[in-house]
């Protein structure tokens, strides 16, 4: 089984809709401190303008971790 990881960054825009950036492999040690320094930097610079609204605030962020297991189906 193939496991892959990504960090979902969710923010609120503007008029209320929620947005998220994933980010595929996030470095292990990660810290939470680190994750919500580079949100709050996304979200006071104006990086992103997700249908051309602004970011408002922080809404959530964590790493998903999926399972793929393939199958070989040629008979």
């Amino acid at each position: 089984m193939e496991i892959t990881k990504k960090l979902l960054m969710s923010f609120m825009t503007t008029s209320g809709k929620k947005v998220s950036i994933s980010v595929d492999d996030p470095r292990e040690n990660l810290t939470e401190s680190e994750i919500k320094t580079a949100m709050t930097t996304i979200l006071s610079k104006n990086i992103f303008k997700p249908g051309g609204e602004n970011f408002a605030s922080l809404v959530e962020a964590k790493v998903v971790e999926t399972g793929t297991t393939e199958y070989d189906l040629v008979l």
